[in-house]
């Protein structure tokens, strides 16, 4: 047995040697250029990657649905989501609406970040007097169900569209941040707190202001320098790079979007992702064939489990009809009255909680009652506002920041990439001080500030192509044929219409299916009303890849120079 043993592991110990001596490094296909050496230029190439989702969320695998189509009858007669088959891409999803606790964090770093700025969080405040009602009496949650303990699980309520994309603002630049501190790419929590830094994340290089992380300043390079990077730096192996803070003080940079560590940005799921991750119809389908529809998140035509252990049990929280929100004393049917924990209720077949009932939930999409009409078959959206980032010096390519560290954005000027001396001169015909509470200095043109925003437009005005129609980077009313004359004078739907769907605990069941849609203002908000978060997934759409057949991915050729 002994020998045995020797035989095999001096198999093993040759074969290991011959893969590695094998193995060349990798080359471009097209050049044969090697990457990753410092000597021919550092050319990177970066290790493929399939991210994992960010905290909170779960996958969820795209595909064709027919969307609307688990509605079976149109009962309010709004003929507003006809059934028309689209197509999801994979993305990834919240695993539960965003709770009480969620929102509490996110008003404790408003309130250590910007201690002064009683604006900012005042804005954060969710509406609690939405439980207000004139004859009921509701106020004790005014008071207590945002704040206390016993409801930190429920689902944040009160809360406007407008509100919740601000918070998947913040969520994105709280994760990545994170992750460089937890990394070492930025200095760590604790160092950072050691130096009397800002308590609620900071970043910004040496001798500049403080102000709080943003994902897309640091990657445009705006957050780097002593005292700000990590100790665990990547390297850099440009011919360009200078001596940096790493080891023997060998050149070191911040992360790169290609590197693949930072997550996407969250946000609010598109209505199409929405319906779709809702029925989950991967939990019934084989070879493509869907074996049996849906009309809820869950299979069967009823709104109780039919399980043994659970068998009569409601499987949401919803109104059951008029003046029966939670049943009858000593055996309550859902076991809640308002709202009730966010993972109450099994999970759908992508493992998504409460996607019927509990609250309605924000998505993405401006209201239309004709979308199906004019929606894009693939990835179907509408809503689109299309901006650029400013720059506050085109000579060196910054971007302009508002008083919070953000990237201030401008609405996009055309719908194809620009020369760029056109791009140039749009940029130099802005004044950053003069909008949204930038505090960077002006652009500066051939070595002459561009304080004279008149005189620099004019002369730089011949320098614009102007394509005889002005472009309109705002589509939320694409297609529409309606007169904008009376627009949101004579019809309660405008462009700040946003769609809301699942149905809440006030809700009779009709509105859980995942097809209903209704809308409200974007500034407005309703005790029946939550959200949650989705994110882009980047890379191959297939995400349970195991145990399914495939065609073989084949290398590249290695080149060797003769």
């Amino acid at each position: 047995m002994k020998i045995l043993f020797t035989k095999t592991a001096l198999l093993l110990m040759a074969a290991g040697a011959l893969v590695s001596g094998c193995s060349k490094p990798p080359q471009s296909q097209k050049t044969g250029l090697v990457y990753n050496n410092k000597n021919n230029g550092g050319y990177e190439r970066y290790r493929q990657t399939h991210p994992a989702p960010g905290p909170g969320l779960v996958p969820i695998e795209g595909g064709t649905f027919v969307m609307g189509g688990s509605a079976d009858q149109d009962v309010t007669y709004d003929y507003n989501n006809v059934r028309r088959r689209v197509t999801v891409p994979s993305f990834y999803m919240d695993e539960t609406e965003v709770a009480n606790q969620d929102w509490l964090d996110y008003l404790h770093w408003i309130s250590v970040t910007f201690p002064q700025d009683h604006e900012l969080y005042y804005n954060a405040l969710p509406d609690t007097l939405v439980w207000r009602k004139p004859l009921s009496y509701n106020d004790p949650y005014v008071d207590n169900y945002l704040r206390h303990p016993a409801f930190q699980d429920y689902p944040v309520v009160g809360v406007s569209w407008d509100q919740a994309q601000e918070y998947c603002s913040w969520r994105t630049d709280r994760t990545n941040e994170n992750i460089l501190r937890e990394t070492g790419r930025l200095v760590t929590w604790k160092d950072q707190s050691a130096k009397g830094k800002n308590a609620g994340g900071g970043g910004a290089a040496a001798g500049t202001t403080s102000q709080p992380f943003n994902t897309d300043i640091y990657l445009n390079g705006q957050i780097k320098g002593a005292g700000v990077d990590g100790k665990k730096m990547l390297p850099n192996i440009s011919p360009n790079a200078t001596t940096g803070t790493g080891k023997n003080s060998k050149p070191v940079r911040p992360v790169r979007m290609e590197d693949g560590i930072l997550k996407q940005a969250y946000r609010l799921p598109s209505e199409a992702e929405w319906e779709y991750a809702a029925l989950a119809l991967a939990g019934n389908t084989q070879f493509e064939n869907i074996e049996d529809g849906k009309m809820y998140p869950w299979n069967g035509m009823g709104v109780r489990s039919s399980k043994s252990k659970t068998r009569g049990l409601i499987l949401a929280n919803f109104k059951r009809g008029a003046g029966d929100n939670a049943g009858v004393g000593g055996y309550l049917n859902d076991k809640a009255d308002i709202t009730a924990p966010v993972r109450t209720y099994p999970p759908n077949d992508f493992g998504l909680y409460q996607m019927a009932g509990n609250v309605n939930e924000w998505v993405q999409d401006t209201y239309r009652q004709t979308s199906f009409e004019e929606f894009e078959d693939f990835n179907p959206f509408r809503g689109n506002q299309y901006t650029n980032k400013r720059l506050a010096d085109p000579s060196k390519g910054l971007y302009a920041k508002d008083k919070y560290g953000k990237p201030i954005k401008d609405a996009a000027k055309s719908n194809k990439k620009m020369k760029y001396a056109d791009y140039l001169a749009l940029q130099l015909g802005q004044d950053p001080n003069t909008v949204n509470g930038a505090t960077t200095p002006p652009a500066v043109a051939n070595g002459t500030p561009a304080g004279n925003l008149a005189a620099n437009k004019a002369a730089i005005s011949s320098q614009v192509k102007d394509s005889g129609k002005k472009y309109d980077p705002d589509f939320r009313g694409e297609k529409d044929t309606v007169s904008t004359v009376l627009y949101g004078t004579t019809t309660l739907v405008n462009d700040h219409s946003k769609v809301y769907k699942g149905g809440s605990w006030n809700d009779l069941a009709f509105w859980m299916n995942p097809a209903t849609r209704r809308f409200m203002d974007e500034d407005e908000s309703s005790a029946e009303v939550g959200f949650r978060c989705a994110m882009t997934l980047v890379g191959a759409p297939e995400i349970y890849p195991n145990g399914k057949p495939h065609y073989p991915t084949k290398k590249p050729k290695q080149f060797k120079a003769n």
